[in-house]
């Protein structure tokens, strides 16, 4: 009688939190149409605590997620677009002198904030793009030698367009290894498209969706709670050891020239676990973690040359390790 006494308020809290991250999940697709993975993938980083890096051209609606994310979203949000002259103080701050009292005063650059849109990112330097490494790993930032915490929760959230477009830089493998999921968004299916077209066009703006009209579901003591209950969900050790054997496996598989590192192994339990949240589960499954896989790891391998020139991609190898590494069956 005690025992299910002590275990009624977790499963409460558990099934409050799924039912919180099922209506986020249906309040983002009122905004973007066509985009339900990516939606998803967002939503398992922002309860996994970790940073999103989303990759595609221009006009599939990468910044409006975010803006949509952002509404629906309770705490402080700040955009930075990337520009060429972007400047690394631009991003986190600088000192500047007072004169009334006569003191240097810190002035705090946009990344103190909850949620923070970097827009285009690969648009900037790689000088610029570093100013960010400090705090998507350390959730600070140095500024005069002083050490000064970001709000919690903290969220990155990146667009940049192919490297192939012209005016692009390539992000550093440090900055990239820090972002949790790298994701795609691709051109939506012609009824979605259709459906896109309807309603952009019964809007008063020229050519993109309102988002004013999503409700704010959530605060930031809110994520936090359920970046918590996410992280306390069960995962069985061969669930723990699948995880790792992916991470591993891409450091040895014929084509690749480099392989991922650990934090990947650590990014599959903490995506897995907020995928079992989102699906109402109440422990982790190998699928929460094969589901995580593409994501995570996309963007910590690298083929080799000839593979490249052969013209093959990292999509199709990656499914090939994961679908020919055996998960547990539980």
């Amino acid at each position: 009688m005690s025992e299910q006494t002590l275990d009624l308020p977790a499963a409460q809290h558990r099934q409050r939190a799924c039912q919180l991250a099922a209506a986020l999940q249906q309040e983002l697709r009122k905004a973007l149409i066509g985009q339900t993975a990516v939606i998803d993938d967002v939503l398992t980083a922002l309860i996994a605590g970790g940073h999103v890096l989303i990759e595609g051209v221009p006009g599939l609606g990468k910044t409006l997620l975010v803006r949509a994310l952002a509404r629906c979203f309770g705490g402080d949000f700040a955009r930075i677009q990337f520009t060429p002259d972007l400047m690394p103080s631009d991003v986190t701050g600088h000192a500047i002198w007072d004169l009334a009292s006569e003191q240097f005063k810190l002035r705090k650059g946009p990344v103190f904030t909850h949620l923070l849109l970097a827009d285009e990112i690969n648009r900037a330097p790689a000088k610029t793009q570093a100013a960010l490494l400090e705090v998507m790993q350390e959730r600070q930032v140095t500024l005069e030698g002083r050490p000064l915490p970001v709000p919690q929760p903290f969220l990155v959230l990146a667009t940049q367009n192919p490297i192939e477009q012209e005016g692009t830089y390539p992000l550093p493998e440090a900055e990239l290894d820090r972002f949790m999921l790298m994701l795609r968004m691709d051109y939506p299916s012609a009824d979605e498209e259709l459906n896109m077209v309807r309603q952009v066009t019964r809007s008063a703006q020229a050519d993109m969706l309102e988002v004013t009209p999503l409700r704010q579901l959530l605060r930031a003591q809110d994520v936090l709670a359920l970046q918590k209950i996410a992280s306390e969900l069960p995962v069985d050790e061969q669930v723990l050891d699948y995880a790792v054997r992916l991470a591993r496996a891409t450091r040895q598989w014929p084509g690749l020239a480099l392989g991922a590192g650990p934090r990947a192994s650590i990014a599959l339990i903490r995506g897995a676990r907020a995928r079992a949240l989102l699906r109402g589960g109440e422990f982790v499954v190998p699928d929460d973690v094969k589901r995580c896989a593409p994501a995570v790891l996309r963007h910590r391998v690298r083929l080799s040359a000839e593979l490249e020139i052969e013209g093959l991609d990292t999509e199709q190898l990656l499914r090939q390790l994961i679908e020919q590494t055996p998960a547990p069956r539980l």
